[in-house]
């Protein structure tokens, strides 16, 4: 990761040319992962894709306060790892689409924080640069905003 320290004393266009880099890299590091996500102040959405014709069945997934496993029944896990917040158990689903992926759904348990990454030892994400989608600045607590 680059020095923040350092980051105050550079010209504009050095701010932009490393903000460039370092979105490239995030870009890259992300896509390399076995699966997409996307995520809102409530909650975090995990895209995994898996071959096509896979069933509910087939999958052994678990979802716990803080842990996250996903994997084909008798092979190797394609994800599983520790969460990088805690999440509500109760309210997060996994779902099976067109038989080719699998959508999990987790919500948040603090609603008021970005997560870096969606497993604590994936790469990170620049959370500063997050531009809020359709999150009000009325949802946000004031240090927040």
């Amino acid at each position: 990761m680059s020095n923040t320290d350092d980051y105050d004393s550079l010209s504009k266009e050095e701010r932009e040319a490393r903000d460039k880099e370092d979105r490239a890299r995030e870009r890259a590091e992300q896509s390399a992962l076995p699966y997409k996500w996307t995520q809102e102040l409530g909650e975090v959405d995990v895209n995994i894709p898996v071959p096509k014709g896979t069933r509910a069945k087939d999958l052994a997934i678990l979802i716990q306060k803080k842990k996250l496993s996903v994997g084909l029944k008798g092979q190797d896990k394609i994800l599983d790892g520790e969460l990088c917040m805690e999440i509500k158990v109760e309210e997060s689903t996994w779902t099976i689409e067109d038989n080719q992926s699998v959508l999990i759904h987790l919500e948040k348990l603090n609603k008021e924080r970005w997560w870096e990454n969606v497993l604590t030892h994936h790469p990170k994400i620049d959370t500063r640069k997050i531009e809020p989608g359709n999150s009000k600045l009325s949802d946000l607590d004031g240090e927040t905003r």
